[in-house]
């Protein structure tokens, strides 16, 4: 091993053991060092890039609780997390800026991986529905240069859809919840449940695009939805299931925030920057594909297409975020995301800001909540 690749991976172990606050020794710190730490930094990778895998697998099964239901099944898991082994590998190399490996899903083939937890429908053009409306322009001046509304006391915990393709409803619920954090002084975490059953709003421009509970959604749809019902139930009053229940359970009488108006934000970054710190977390749509074997770091891929398939909430943004070796540090959006607190940054995924990586900045919506009697 040469002392220029010995370098490179002993920068990306350290990087590990920061981003990821790991103890020593731990399962997790081998788990998550799978992939090739040189990969993408112009490298050559271990010549068996299977090295191992059967030991990981076996890490993964124990970190995860994963269990099959038969030794067919586990031979085809196996096989799927094989697969993504090299996924991720791949990924290291048109990511290198992130950290790439195993996480929750690397048993998932894609198109379950796509079917299971992402589920923002209509999402191919920027669309107002009916009450909608396009947000002012705000001044850019003075912005900070960082800024962070987990610091503010904006955002509720990290949340776990489950194999729920209901990602837009926790992208609306965590939008207005900071909304209504900003209106009442009150954090309080909202239904997604509610979104789940009651919701069948649909775009008036795509035929079939209806919020559709476990089967997907649009996060504008849900903020119509929440208008017209006139709020939503705290999540205690109405718990999240991660399933289709098929009935309604909405109460009126125990609506804890509501909807005053909605507006969608320019594709300008500044002006989401000042949208986000003016009105709190905003509600953005992004293609996930990275995501997937996602770990720790500033995710900055060198191509990514922008066919937006996940709803997730935009929290703030940082200026100067880790990089390898010869790179620059980039600026990057933090997104807190709902697979828990297990994934990614615990529960959070920081994604470079500059050149509308992943369509990050495609389809950003704001929500302002007006304070209702049950709170």
């Amino acid at each position: 091993m040469d002392n220029r690749f010995s370098l490179f991976l002993i920068s990306a172990l350290l990087l590990i053991s920061a981003t990821t606050s790991l103890p020593e020794n731990s399962d997790d710190a081998i788990i998550r060092q799978v992939v090739d730490a040189g990969a993408g930094v112009g490298e050559t990778l271990s010549d068996d890039p299977l090295l191992g895998a059967e030991h990981h697998f076996t890490l993964f099964k124990k970190k995860y609780g994963k269990s099959y239901a038969n030794q067919e099944e586990h031979a085809f898991r196996f096989k799927v997390f094989q697969k993504n082994l090299k996924r991720a590998r791949r990924h290291q190399r048109m990511d290198p800026s992130a950290i790439h490996g195993v996480t929750q899903f690397s048993d998932l083939t894609r198109s379950e991986f796509k079917r299971t937890v992402l589920g923002l429908r209509g999402s191919r053009r920027l669309r107002l529905p009916t009450d909608a409306h396009t947000a002012p322009i705000l001044p850019t001046e003075g912005l900070p240069e960082d800024f962070d509304w987990r610091d503010h006391g904006a955002v509720t915990e990290v949340k776990n859809q489950g194999s729920c393709g209901s990602c837009w409803s926790f992208s609306a619920t965590g939008a207005l919840e900071g909304a209504n954090y900003l209106a009442t002084g009150k954090l309080l975490s909202l239904s997604e449940q509610q979104l789940v059953d009651c919701d069948h709003e649909c775009d008036p421009e795509e035929a079939g695009a209806c919020d559709s509970g476990c089967n997907g959604g649009l996060m504008n749809s849900a903020f119509e939805y929440t208008l017209k019902a006139g709020g939503l139930m705290k999540e205690k009053d109405y718990p999240y299931t991660g399933t289709d229940r098929g009935t309604c359970k909405f109460d009126k009488s125990k609506i804890a925030a509501a909807v005053s108006n909605f507006s969608v934000v320019s594709l300008d970054e500044d002006q989401i920057a000042a949208n986000l710190v003016k009105n709190g977390p905003l509600a953005v749509a992004i293609n996930a594909v990275f995501m997937q074997t996602y770990v720790g770091g500033v995710s900055c891929p060198y191509i990514c297409s922008r066919r937006l398939d996940h709803g997730v909430l935009l929290v703030g943004y940082g200026s100067a975020g880790y990089a390898p070796v010869r790179m620059k540090e980039k600026p990057y959006w933090i997104i807190k995301n709902s697979w828990g607190e297990s994934w990614g940054e615990s529960g959070f995924y920081k994604i470079c800001r500059g050149r509308n990586i992943c369509g990050v900045d495609s389809m950003v919506s704001t929500v302002a909540a007006v304070q209702t009697t049950s709170q």
